[in-house]
């Protein structure tokens, strides 16, 4: 029994000497690491953030009726230019009954205060011919007539008024009843025009519609939106965790989901000072001018993102940053330069900015270089074909 047990663990570590040696010698069998190389090369390093919004008209312009009614006629539609002044639509007054009765009633009480007025500017002007009889002939004094005579003019000047408040109120019945009267001419309340040349980007009123009028206590049903559609913004959003790395006359890249292989040019004019909770985080809104859209037709509201350029190098001698070693007590960044073949020199290298893949080089190499590749990822071993 112990000789048994003793044959066993002696074929036991026969086998575990066996299997060392075999993996010493497959260990030997093994192409020693070969490090590749690369050269620097000019390259263009911009270094930027990115924001997320949409292309907007730098001002939209409400078209609002000052009267409220019933939309009777609408002549335009969204796409369509129009020039300042243009008629719009047509709004249908409907009179409300208490009003219209007042000024109904304003009427017939001011054509009584004008038949009053004129009976009494008639007693005036008899009481003043014959005064001025007497003064011409010398019976009374001019002061006298003076006080008769000042007495005449004020009966006329109330005749006169008196007509003016007539016709007023009648113009006000008129409004009342149709939304215009004679003498307003263009600037009848029922026709809304066009306050400013533009396309029209929306009309959200139909025919039949009821409208309510801008004033003091209510900013009034919008008919049409109207927008100068060659001055165009960028708006849009950027995290608090990059809005302290960006200021106002950067330049922006926009670029346009729906329109391909084009960018446009803009500055940024505009960083929120106080941000706005979304989602968990903090954003901040931003605006920026676009520089020029050429015959390019972008349309309101058109999906957009802004690269926020921060920094830019152009035709600069750069290396992919994971060529890039540092010193672990100087913490300087250094390369390993070829000087023969597998051997390699270290030299000490001046960096610029970086947009994470490329960085420049500032000094330290040439472009003629060759740089080792030290943390290659190095594949598994081909044995096959081999004896």
């Amino acid at each position: 029994m112990k000789r048994t047990t003793t044959v066993i663990v002696l074929i036991a570590i026969v086998l575990v000497f066996g299997v060392a040696l075999f993996y010493l010698w497959r260990k030997n069998q093994e192409d020693p690491v070969t490090y590749t190389t690369q050269m620097a090369s000019k390259e263009t390093i911009v270094v930027n953030t990115v924001a997320t919004g949409s292309i907007v008209p730098e001002e939209e312009i409400l078209i609002k009726p000052n009267i409220s009614g019933v939309i009777e006629e609408v002549y335009v539609e969204a796409g369509q230019f129009v020039k300042e002044g243009d008629l719009i639509a047509k709004i249908r007054v409907i009179p409300n009954v208490s009003s219209l009765t007042s000024a109904k009633n304003n009427i017939a009480s001011n054509q009584t205060a004008l038949q009053t007025a004129e009976i009494n500017f008639k007693t005036q002007k008899a009481i003043y011919d014959r005064q001025k009889q007497l003064f011409d002939k010398g019976v009374i004094s001019a002061n006298d007539f003076d006080q008769v005579n000042n007495t005449y003019l004020q009966a006329k000047q109330r005749v006169e008024q008196s007509r003016i408040d007539v016709r007023q109120s009648r113009q006000n019945y008129d409004i009342i009843k149709t939304g215009t009267t004679s003498g307003l001419g263009s600037i009848a309340q029922t026709q809304v025009r066009a306050t400013v040349s533009g396309m029209v980007l929306d009309v959200p009123v139909k025919e039949g519609n009821q409208v309510i009028e801008a004033n003091n206590f209510n900013e009034g049903t919008s008919i049409a939106s109207l927008a100068d559609v060659t001055k165009m913004i960028f708006e849009g959003k950027v995290d608090e965790s990059e809005v302290g790395k960006i200021k106002e006359g950067l330049p922006l890249e926009i670029t346009v989901g729906a329109i391909e292989n084009h960018k446009f040019d803009a500055v940024l004019d505009y960083i929120a000072p106080k941000g706005i909770a979304e989602n968990g985080a903090i954003q901040f809104e931003i605006e920026g001018s676009l520089e020029s859209i050429d015959s390019t037709f972008i349309r309101a509201g058109l999906s957009a993102n802004a690269s926020i350029i921060l920094d830019k190098a152009e035709d600069v001698l750069a290396i992919k940053e994971a060529l890039v070693q540092y010193d672990p007590e100087t913490k300087k960044p250094f390369v390993e330069i070829e000087v023969g073949d597998q051997k390699f020199e270290k030299k000490d290298v001046e960096l610029g900015i970086s947009n994470g893949i490329f960085v420049e080089v500032k000094s330290g190499i040439s472009d003629t270089d060759k740089i080792k590749v030290w943390n290659q990822l190095q594949g598994p071993p081909a044995y096959a074909g081999r004896n």
